[in-house]
């Protein structure tokens, strides 16, 4: 799965990577998590940078706890929770790196940080919804950090996103059995745009990436300074 990821360029290389202007203010993000307002680019304004919340709460959702982080590329034209999102609403989640957990005995675990050798930002392939109710409320799932307003209007609607899985490469295989779908960059405007190829969600290949572990300050989502990426002994 992906439970938590690094965005750590600054606005003006984030807006020349993805060639879209970011709304409103941008600080680069080192522990993002769950139930977290993050940086994405949706399909119906592919130009602008915008903040949804991390965890998709379907449109036909009684009430907007409990959202999904992730969505396995697998079965997103099956499962009730994605299948609309997988047809209509499709965004980019831009990172420079996401985090995985392994077991080291004793029910303890050592965070590691998969990024790219040369530490180039990259775009995880997403969905996104819109819930809409006269109140709003706000849940955190089992990664979840700080609850934060999703919208400055109160009843304002909720937009929520979730991050696609696939199978693991050969390097996340061993911290992890899901990784997020990383997009190559001439693919990501066919994903917004609704392209249902095969292999368009294929795992993307280990030979450029790398797996450094890092403190284990990053299990605090409330952590979020650049002291959490810097690699350390295992």
């Amino acid at each position: 799965m992906c439970g938590r990821y690094t965005l750590t360029l600054e606005r003006d290389e984030f807006e020349e990577r993805f060639d879209a202007t970011f709304a409103g203010e941008f600080s680069p993000r080192y522990n993002a998590a769950p139930g977290q307002r993050l940086p994405v680019i949706t399909n119906d304004a592919p130009e602008t940078i915008r903040r949804l919340e991390w965890g998709l709460v379907p449109e036909w959702a009684d009430d907007p706890t409990g959202g999904l982080i992730n969505a396995r590329a697998e079965t997103l034209d099956e499962k009730p929770s994605f299948r609309e999102a997988y047809e209509r609403r499709r965004c980019l989640v831009p990172a420079d790196g996401f985090y995985e957990w392994v077991e080291t005995g004793e029910g303890e675990t050592r965070p590691y940080r998969v990024a790219f050798d040369d530490g180039r930002p990259f775009a995880m392939a997403g969905l996104w919804e819109r819930w809409e109710s006269e109140t709003t409320q706000t849940g955190l799932d089992a990664f979840g950090g700080g609850v934060e307003s999703t919208d400055d209007r109160p009843g304002g609607p909720l937009e929520t996103f979730t991050i696609v899985t696939t199978e693991p490469n050969d390097l996340v295989a061993d911290l992890h059995h899901r990784m997020a779908v990383v997009l190559e960059p001439d693919v990501e405007t066919r994903w917004l745009a609704g392209d249902e190829s095969d292999g368009l969600l294929e795992t993307y290949p280990a030979d450029e990436m790398t797996a450094s572990p890092v403190s284990t300050a990053v299990n605090d989502p409330g952590t979020d300074d650049p002291s959490v990426i810097d690699p350390i002994d295992p």
